[in-house]
């Protein structure tokens, strides 16, 4: 006979490769149902982007197999929880974790990298939404092919901005309620309640990312902005060449300055080499290589991806479009994945830890 005790014996010799703990004591075995000599449960995964659900779905079906016997039909359901990040302040309870696209420098195709993330996220099941915070140069209408004003409700009293919506990814930009050759020539103060407005006066509901694409640089208007969120983690985007290493390095020791103190999550190489669509296996290091990796050996940071550079990037970017079949979107799915392991880990420390 098939007893729960059995089953959560079999499943406690199954771990979680990123936490290091076992399904069972993680608390990620739920709804366990014996009829007769059928079993089934279901397996709640810390993301809905998890790279390794394959490996550890395989992993409870074997430990099943080998050390729970009368099992003659096995039903697992792979689920998820987003776990929340509640480092700091609470500031937007139904957002589970904000993550900041950042660079050192603009050109280095930190806009296409965070929309490809949000894209890949949402395409993964996660609830997610896309945050243009580079007023200076908004590319978000242009990458989604929406230039509409979102829409307005009044709530208590305040009038609250509803986010345009497409492909299942909520998203809000200043580009929205500007001319396209209208130039925004705000200072400092005025983009920084610009970017309060964008967070505190928006119906962003329940997401398990947020993802904020920042203006490039370090300067006074990037520090004021990630002071004024609480942030999971940030990524920061740069390509091989030495120029633009250089001022990555600034961007990442900027979110470690007493202060700020921002995790960084990796470092994306865009642009690391450039692939011919009619030549699929030859590579051309067009801005040089090894730069991503001279950064992540001195930060001790991963590097979450290296990603080629591709026709289909700058075509679709400019069209407005999405092709989740071009084999250059298995690269952005891997820097969901990749991503969302690393914030999985940070929040389990994190509630290990209190």
């Amino acid at each position: 006979m098939i007893t729960r005790e059995a089953v959560l014996a079999a499943l406690g010799h199954v771990n979680d490769p990123d936490l290091n703990k076992d399904l069972v004591s993680l608390g990620m075995i739920r709804d366990i149902e014996i009829d007769g000599s059928k079993l089934a449960f279901t397996v709640i995964l810390t993301t809905p982007a998890c790279p390794m659900k394959d490996m550890i779905e395989n992993a409870c079906r074997n430990a099943i197999r080998l050390m729970v016997t009368g099992v003659s039909e096995l039903q697992i359901t792979m689920s998820s929880e987003t776990r929340h990040n509640r480092s700091g302040e609470v500031l937007l309870p139904g957002v589970r974790n904000i993550i900041a696209v950042a660079s050192g420098k603009g050109g280095v195709g930190k806009s296409t990298v965070a929309a490809n993330l949000a894209l890949a996220l949402a395409r993964s099941g996660a609830k997610t939404g896309l945050l243009d915070a580079d007023i200076y140069g908004p590319s978000v209408p242009t990458l989604f092919g929406i230039h509409d004003a979102p829409a307005m409700i009044e709530r208590e009293g305040r009038n609250i901005m509803v986010p345009n919506e497409k492909h299942g990814i909520k998203l809000l930009s200043i580009g929205f309620m500007a001319a396209p050759d209208q130039a925004i020539v705000w200072r400092g103060p005025m983009i920084s309640s610009a970017f309060r407005q964008f967070v505190n006066d928006v119906e962003w509901g329940e997401l398990d990312y947020l993802i904020v694409d920042l203006p490039p640089g370090t300067g006074d208007v990037q520090l004021t902005l990630v002071q004024q969120v609480p942030l999971t983690g940030v990524i920061v985007v740069t390509t091989p060449q030495e120029l633009a290493i250089a001022d990555a390095r600034r961007a990442i020791s900027m979110f470690r300055v007493q202060g700020i103190v921002k995790p960084v999550l990796g470092i994306v190489e865009n642009m690391a080499w450039f692939t011919p669509e009619d030549m699929p296996d030859k590579k051309y290091f067009l801005f040089g290589k090894g730069g991503a990796e001279k950064l992540s050996a001195e930060f001790n940071i991963p590097v979450l991806l290296q990603v080629p550079l591709a026709e289909s990037t700058g075509r679709d970017g400019d069209a407005g479009a999405f092709h989740p079949e071009d084999p250059q979107f298995a690269h952005w799915m891997k820097l969901a994945g990749e991503t969302a392991r690393q914030i999985s880990m940070l929040n389990a420390q994190a509630a290990f830890a209190s």
